[in-house]
């Protein structure tokens, strides 16, 4: 039947024409890959319509020959990748092919470096491969109709990559998607079916999808598969080159670097089901949006179930890239029952302890490549602690931390390491946790521990209060916050011997003690001399069982109610200010001098004063008098 057309014009979303420039510029020297783009997403979409149609057949639409075509026309010089898959709707062009991201636009732009080659990896990052087709084509024509859409109704986008796309209501009779790309000049090597079928196999061989193309003898109208058109990872490992393995992460990935690690695993017995993945070598932009899974397809018997089954791999691990592959689970599988599945269960055990194995591996074989592993995903993988209790002393041992004997800010001391180096008679494993490295490695709580030459981990990443929280002992070593409780390292000798420094009698610092405590008792829950400090004054601590000041500021931000505490005031009874006020004798400047002194310490725990003009003016009555 005819249907009205309707045809408008829409603008892309912000910043598009900056993107596609920079990609155009970007990607030149790769430029073959559009075509792998083309089809990775004509394969996901025949994909999405044999499990959409598992429970509705109806969308076969009496098509159940699924398959890719790629065409060109040297004439036209026009590229055409066709798919009789799913589809998309009207709504849906929109929303996935008028739409660059949905999410990291501003992060990808802050990012850019004005160096083609990084940028090109930002660009693989960002999830932009349907754009790609901008490297060789100026125009392109879309043209699809959902499968099941009464009416025949179809939709054709179309645009120039300048900032606006076309979108037209028309008649198409058939489902699928078809891509026509108009080159742009210089191009034409590319209208050579060789070329293309070369391109084809180095890229997308794996593809499981027949992917066709006409015979190029003159005198034949028949097409021929291009591709294996076999399941990659039900092949022998001993079959598949590195290559294919990294051309098929590309192709699940959606990626354009190849991973930093990978393991093929076939399980067999009383349950058979193949395990593919991968780690990539960058983390994508959504990777802090625990809602986005897109990471690990379920097939059963190769047949593609979905794409975000959130049951077969854990939140921390939500970077690993790949497939599962099962011969058990029913070809019906919902979301609902996955959930209740003790086969999932053994599954996702089996999976995590393969990639945990391989870190594992890594990290003792290749330290290069699990640093970079560690700099791209640490702070996603330290959520692992508390949320796998099962697997805890595998990930502890994978952890990494920067360090006051490691390389400054670089994350590269595991606690195995921080074990081995250990002084005589210390019995802890000690850390600091701050708002940032700076803050925890210039802190005046780390004092004693210099003196000693006693290591100390320096945290800085807001989920390590989470792991600090879980993670309290290791290898039979307890840890403990330089910041809470009281520390004793009266076992441990000094790194080099101090000079001999006067002893205060116990009356006097008692009575110092008792003085402050007097003065500010409003503001602290306790003053006590100090086992910390060597050359600062005055530190703040808290409790051993109350919250870390940094968690009370990342609460409060998150705008959570925070329990009204107290911190412990510690004072140095040998540094010079504080000799000056234990002989101030004039009760309103002592009481002045505690004010400041306390306020001082409040700022090098990076909290703010609640009244800094009044801690000014004190200070400098106070300076003024010296």
């Amino acid at each position: 039947m005819t249907v009205e057309t309707h045809k408008e014009t829409m603008g892309f979303q912000a910043e598009v024409k900056q993107l596609l420039d920079l990609m155009i510029h970007s990607l030149y020297s790769n430029k073959e890959i559009f075509l792998r783009e083309l089809i990775s997403n004509a394969s996901d979409a025949i994909d999405r319509l044999r499990f959409a149609a598992l429970s509705e057949a109806a969308l076969f639409e009496n098509d159940t020959e699924l398959v890719i075509h790629v065409a060109y026309d040297k004439d036209a010089r026009t590229i055409t990748v066709t798919d009789n898959g799913i589809g998309m709707t009207r709504s849906e062009v929109v929303e996935n092919i008028g739409t660059i991201a949905k999410s990291g636009t501003r992060e990808f732009f802050q990012s850019l470096t004005g160096d083609q080659q990084k940028d090109a990896h930002l660009i693989g990052q960002f999830g932009v491969g349907f754009y790609s087709s901008f490297v060789v084509a100026d125009r392109i024509t879309l043209t699809t109709r959902h499968a099941g859409v009464e009416a025949d109704l179809g939709v054709r986008w179309e645009s120039d990559g300048q900032g606006e796309y076309t979108l037209e209501t028309i008649d198409h009779p058939s489902r699928g998607t078809e891509v026509v790309l108009h080159l742009r000049e210089g191009e034409d090597e590319l209208l050579n079916g060789h070329r293309l079928r070369s391109i084809i196999k180095k890229y997308s061989d794996h593809i499981t999808i027949p992917i066709m193309m006409k015979v190029e003898e003159k005198d034949k109208d028949e097409e021929e598969r291009v591709n294996s058109a076999a399941a990659l990872w039900t092949r022998p490992k001993s079959e598949i080159s590195q290559e294919e393995y990294n051309e098929f992460y590309k192709h699940v990935a959606h990626d354009f670097d190849d991973p930093l690690a990978y393991v093929h695993s076939r399980m067999e017995g009383t349950q058979e089901y193949i395990l593919l993945l991968f780690i990539p070598a960058r983390a994508p932009f959504d990777l802090w949006n625990r809602d986005r899974r897109h990471g690990v397809k379920l097939y059963v018997r190769r047949v593609f179930i979905m794409d975000d089954a959130e049951q077969l791999m854990p939140g921390y691990l939500r970077f690993v890239r790949g497939i599962v592959d099962s011969n058990d689970l029913p070809l019906n599988v919902s979301r609902e029952i996955l959930q209740q599945n003790r086969m999932i269960d053994t599954i996702r055990s089996n999976a995590v302890k393969k990639v945990l194995g391989m870190l594992t591996d890594m990290a003792s074989k290749e330290q290069e490549k699990y640093a970079t592993f560690w700099s791209e995903f640490g702070r996603v993988f330290k959520e692992g602690i508390p949320e796998d209790q099962s697997n805890r002393e595998a990930l502890a041992k994978l952890l990494r931390f920067a360090s006051t004997a490691g390389a400054g800010e670089t994350q590269d001391v595991s606690l195995e390491t921080y074990v081995e180096r250990m002084k005589e008679g210390q019995d802890k494993i000690y850390y600091m946790i701050a708002d940032s490295y700076a803050a925890a490695a210039n802190s005046p709580l780390l004092e004693i521990f210099k003196k000693k030459g006693v290591e100390v981990l320096l945290l800085s990443d807001p989920v390590d209060h989470l792991l600090a929280a879980e993670l309290t002992e290791f290898n039979g070593k307890q840890l403990q916050s330089i910041s809470r409780g009281e520390v004793d390292l009266s076992n441990i000798k000094d790194v080099e011997e101090q000079a001999e420094q006067p002893q205060e009698t116990v009356s006097e610092a008692q009575a110092l003690v008792d003085r402050l405590k007097s003065v500010l008792k409003d503001q602290v829950k306790d003053v006590r001399v100090t086992t910390r400090l060597t050359t600062s004054p005055a530190c703040l601590v808290v409790d051993e069982f109350d919250m870390d000041p940094s968690l009370l500021r990342l609460l409060k931000a998150a705008g959570q109610k925070i329990p009204t505490m107290k911190p412990i005031l510690e004072i140095n009874t040998h540094h010079p200010i504080i000799l000056k006020i234990n002989n101030e004798a004039d009760e309103q400047k002592f009481a002045d001098w505690a004010s400041v002194l306390f306020d001082q310490s409040v700022l090098t725990l990076g909290e703010q004063l609640e009244d800094p003009i009044r801690f000014v003016n004190r200070l400098n009555a106070l300076l003024s008098q010296v």
